[in-house]
């Protein structure tokens, strides 16, 4: 096999060459950071690359290979982790001036059960100023460009991940999830975002350990293939004593089981009630729902009696009085070196008082509530991940179908799952007119991660592996 179609096969391909010994280790990572070196300067995906660190890992690896007889599941596979998650000797800044030098004594759960499963991490993927927004773009590293049109955004707050992904920089790759971090890029970027149920994969990084909750906060992955994203769930997923919302892992077979469809039920939302959806986007889903319909399953329109003010308008606020509450020291001192969104996301939340703050669980009851209803009558729920493609560096489109919409959250349909927690996945379902990938949302019961996989792989072998080339 050529060193360039080894960036392009699956995690779960990689790590069978290496456990086979047709491929080593080193000679893996060095493939990566070749590839890494070659399209970073254009792409912005990782803004610190642990060269000298992936290396070590990778020999590390091959003694390892030469002594165990059953080696663990992911050696020698590469992994890009976000810059927000806290990596033991890596350079991990948040996407903030405040943290530009810093370099954590110790790793997130994550990277340790990554580790201990044999995965080397590349290096740290860029991210917005601690999180904060669903572009990738900050006053340290700059914006993260979409591989597939580097004048366009890759999303975010997982942008760098998923543009790392797609560009064949690394074949799996970290995200975090507060508001559609991951499955945002993974649409504009055409792979795979999974964001698992609330508290599958311990989030030991929040500013505190209970404030993973208002709103839910996840991680997840982003991946080239739907069997990479199960690989990586049943390394990191389980509980642990650093979050106390942490609940027992749940191992999914691979490969995924060939699902039957038949008499499977979907409710179809194209707006969530509310959004203007771009035609582009509309088309696309409803195609990918019609591969559905011919297998058996019935899809039907449904309404949820949404309204935009209590559902992404009470996220909006209390996704403000999280960044007010724990960030908004940073002002005295900061705010010059501070991005303008971040600061104006803080004095935003500055505003409300603690009652307010719990006032608005009313709203996020209604929701869950009307979410949870689904589910007595459906399997599924698939809707727009985004409302437009990727669209040019900067805000959100300021109208779609002519319509003017809110920059900040006007086009992201995924806010609401993180109000409810409730699994949900990003996986392509078509291009634009323009060649710009478009993803579906594909939402599911608390704990029903095998199914949206197994649905979400349905839809990956009629669309078939996004690849990305540049340069």
């Amino acid at each position: 096999m050529r060193e360039e179609d080894l960036l392009w096969i699956s995690a779960n391909d990689l790590a069978q060459q290496i456990r086979h010994k047709e491929i080593s280790p080193v000679e893996v990572v060095r493939i990566y950071l070749d590839q890494i070196q070659r399209l970073n300067p254009e792409l912005n995906a990782y803004c610190t690359v642990a060269e000298e660190q992936a290396i070590a890992a990778a020999r590390e690896a091959e003694e390892c290979l030469m002594s165990e007889e059953d080696p663990p599941p992911l050696l020698g596979v590469p992994i890009a982790i976000k810059d927000l998650t806290p990596s033991k000797g890596i350079r991990t800044t948040y996407g903030s001036h405040i943290y530009a030098d810093h370099v954590p004594d110790w790793d997130s759960v994550f990277c340790t059960r990554v580790k201990q499963a044999g995965a080397i991490i590349l290096g740290k993927t860029n991210t917005p100023e601690f999180g904060h927004t669903g572009i990738t773009d900050n006053l340290l590293f700059g914006k993260t460009n979409n591989p597939h049109d580097p004048s366009r955004t890759a999303g975010g707050s997982s942008g760098g991940s998923a543009a790392a992904v797609s560009a064949g920089m690394a074949p799996m790759a970290e995200g975090s999830d507060g508001g559609g971090s991951i499955r945002i890029p993974a649409s504009f970027c055409g792979v795979y975002g999974l964001k698992p149920t609330f508290g599958r994969i311990p989030f030991d990084t929040g500013p505190t350990r209970f404030s993973t909750t208002t709103p839910f906060l996840h991680r997840g992955s982003l991946t080239r293939t739907v069997d990479d994203a199960v690989l990586l769930l049943n390394v990191v997923q389980g509980t642990h004593r650093d979050d106390p919302f942490s609940v027992p892992a749940s191992r999914i077979r691979l490969p995924l089981q060939e699902p039957d469809l038949t008499g499977l039920k979907i409710a179809y939302s194209p707006n969530l009630d509310y959004f203007e959806i771009d035609p582009e986007v509309k088309t696309a889903v409803e195609k990918g729902l019609r591969v559905y319909e011919r297998m058996g399953c019935q899809v039907d329109e449904v309404t949820l009696g949404l309204e935009e003010e209590r559902v992404t308008g009470s996220f909006t606020k209390m996704w403000s009085v999280q960044f007010a509450a724990h960030y908004g020291h940073f002002l005295d001192g900061w705010r010059e070196r501070m991005s303008k969104s971040m600061v104006s996301t803080i004095e935003y939340g500055n505003q409300f008082s603690a009652v307010e703050y719990k006032h608005w669980e009313r709203d996020r009851d209604d929701a869950y509530r009307k979410v949870e209803a689904l589910w007595e009558t459906y399997d599924l729920l698939v809707t727009p991940t985004v409302a437009v493609p990727a669209f040019p560096h900067g805000p959100g489109p300021e109208a779609i179908n002519g319509q003017p919409v809110n920059r900040y959250s006007g086009w992201m349909l995924t806010s609401l799952f993180n109000m409810t927690g409730h699994p949900a996945a990003s996986v392509n379902c078509g291009e634009s007119s323009e060649g710009l990938p478009i993803g579906m949302q594909i939402i599911g019961p608390r704990f029903a991660e095998e199914l949206i996989l197994q649905v979400s792989k349905v839809m990956e072998q009629t669309k078939g592996q996004v690849k990305t080339w540049m340069g």
